[in-house]
């Protein structure tokens, strides 16, 4: 008997068994066979994926194809907490990655503590070295995922120009930010279903738009002449201890900036940790009165009208001139000086004499189409275009206080192309720093031709204002320290007095020079403006070496021929840097009625 219950006990459960499978057969034939919209809905969307396929950043190259910007492929370590944690390996991998990344263990340990989490990555940016050593140990629960990272070869040279993108990939500064459109392509997109371990299925691909790659970006930047101008911004920093400085190289024929240089700098690849004040691209984006610079568009539009000719003579006041019983003063008093002197000595009241013989409307005019008040156009972010108020607002002494670049606001970049469309026979370029612009299969889709701005002034009166501008380089000039070995240079000095609470602040100044060289046929433009430097201010004395030492290693780089006539060409004929007569001291007035 009790057989017969064993048996019939073992047939009841074969039954259930048999039953219950039958179940599960039946449901999986109804799930497969039936037509259910709902979950066919949810099962495909469980299973479909949509991915970004991204792209790199087009590169940025100088006009001799030197890198400057580019994408790298490096590797993000990724980590599966709940299985490490599972292992009990938290503790050995934190104190591995510690090791051998030099990762912040306690941080590791906290990322892998998250039993709820499948992924989480512990490092961003690790090099193929890196990977190479992590592939090595074949740990578990980890792997390494490719990502495209900028990075800067040159690392501070050039900066403000290159500027960056940051870590989502989009320019922020520089020609980074400008160009970004063109730098960054277009993502693709691809559709898929994928299999219960999340491999994509080949076969049941949807969709897939193929990326288009970022352009290449070619500046007119080399990097040779940015680094002799760097260069020599950093040994005026080290001598004269100032705020900051800067300069700017440019072709005066076609207006391309070939250096672009700003003191203090930053290191492209370390931008995360810069403060902002760094990054301020001080040619563009600084403006100030410029001083006794502002006299060559002064003196230039007077020439052009036939008002004055370089043998006028003014009186000039044995150095101070009462006008409208407000007091103009030179620092060196002088008697009567032709036009050329005033020129050469940086005379502020011959300069303000020839501002009012020009009148208001003519003033203005002039220095308008010198493109003063408004932006020069260059294809980076963040240009000012300074200060000039109309001729409706200026009182009765607005144009003696002009014509010696004071209650006027410019930036170097401005200053550069009046000095530069004097070298270029009157034609006022427009700066560019970008070259062209170059698909991913090597096609040109965008180039940038010189293009003329303006043409204040005639030739005739661009070749004089370059002769009596050479005058003022030579001995008893106050830009005699910008004379280079063998070359006539033609250029001006500025030492602005920079505004402070209550009035002007004699003891904080913006030294500058500008000028062309050679000067009888100009090739290149090149500024120099020192912010407070210290103890020495004038900009003969701290703009003008400057300006000297950039422009005679650029002339033997570029293979630039030598002047025919050079009275302070020859080897040893170059002053020192000590102080002497004919150097230019702060432009003074009566601030406060400024």
């Amino acid at each position: 008997m009790s057989e017969r219950r064993q048996f019939v006990r073992l047939l009841m459960a074969i039954v259930v068994v048999l039953a219950a499978f039958g179940g599960l057969a039946f449901r999986v034939g109804q799930l497969h066979l039936d037509d259910n919209p709902e979950l066919r809905a949810t099962v495909a969307k469980t299973r479909r994926v949509e991915q970004q396929i991204l792209v790199g950043r087009g590169r940025i190259l100088d006009r001799r194809g030197a890198i400057l910007a580019m994408d790298l492929t490096v590797y993000r370590l990724n980590a599966d907490p709940q299985m490490i944690l599972r292992d009990g390996l938290v503790e050995a991998y934190a104190s591995l990655f510690a090791r051998k990344l030099g990762l912040d263990r306690a941080l590791v340990e906290t990322r892998l503590r998250q039993p709820e989490r499948r992924q989480v990555y512990l490092a961003n940016e690790l090099s193929e070295d890196d990977r190479q050593r992590l592939l090595e140990l074949k740990l578990k629960h980890v792997w390494l995922e490719p990502v495209s990272a900028r990075h800067y070869p040159q690392h501070n040279l050039a900066s403000h120009v290159v500027g960056f993108s940051n870590t989502e990939g989009v320019g922020s500064a520089g020609v980074e930010q400008a160009l970004d459109e063109v730098l960054r392509g277009v993502p693709g997109v691809r559709v898929s279903l994928q299999d219960g371990k999340r491999r994509e299925m080949l076969d049941r691909r949807i969709l897939e738009i193929p990326p288009q790659a970022g352009a290449d970006v070619h500046l007119t930047i080399d990097i040779n002449l940015q680094a002799m101008a760097e260069g020599a911004l950093d040994q005026a920093v080290q001598q004269h201890r100032p705020l900051g400085a800067w300069a700017v190289i440019q072709d005066v024929r076609t207006g391309e900036i070939l250096a672009m240089a700003s003191r203090p700098d930053f290191d492209l690849n370390a931008y995360g940790r810069t403060p902002p004040e760094r990054m301020r691209n001080c040619p563009a984006a600084y403006v100030h009165e410029p001083g006794s610079t502002f006299k060559i568009g002064v003196i230039a539009a007077g020439l052009n009208e036939g008002i004055i000719r370089p043998e006028t003579v003014f009186d000039c006041e044995n150095g101070l001139w009462m006008y409208r019983n407000r007091p103009l003063r030179d620092f060196h008093p002088y008697g009567r000086l032709t036009v050329a002197d005033v020129l050469k000595k940086s005379s502020n009241i011959g300069a303000a004499k020839i501002a009012l013989m020009l009148g208001d409307s003519r003033l203005e005019r002039y220095l308008r189409e010198f493109g003063i008040g408004r932006p020069t156009g260059v294809e980076l972010p963040g240009e000012e275009g300074g200060i000039f108020r109309s001729r409706s607002q200026w009182d009765v002494l607005a144009p003696t206080r002009i014509a010696m670049g004071h209650s006027v606001g410019v930036t170097t970049l401005q200053m550069l192309g009046i000095m530069s469309a004097v070298g270029n026979h009157g034609f006022l370029m427009k700066p560019v720093v970008v070259k062209r612009v170059v698909d991913a299969k090597g096609r040109t889709v965008r180039e940038f031709a010189p293009g003329v701005a303006s043409r204040p002034i005639r030739e005739d009166t661009a070749r004089l204002m370059c002769a009596l501008l050479a005058h003022a380089t030579e001995e008893g000039g106050t830009g005699r320290r910008a004379a280079v070995p063998g070359y006539r240079v033609a250029g001006k000095t500025g030492t602005a007095t920079k505004p402070g609470p209550g009035g002007y602040d004699e003891n904080r100044n913006i030294a500058s020079f500008v000028g062309v060289i050679p000067a009888e046929d100009p090739v290149l433009a090149i500024a120099v403006a020192v912010d407070e430097p210290q103890p020495e201010h004038t900009g003969g004395v701290v703009a003008a070496p400057v300006f000297r030492q950039i422009a005679q290693e650029a002339v033997r780089y570029l293979n630039i021929p030598p002047s025919e006539t050079a009275e302070a060409g020859a080897p040893g004929d170059v002053p020192s840097d000590g102080p002497g007569a004919g150097d230019e001291e702060a432009d003074h007035a009566d601030w406060a009625t400024l």
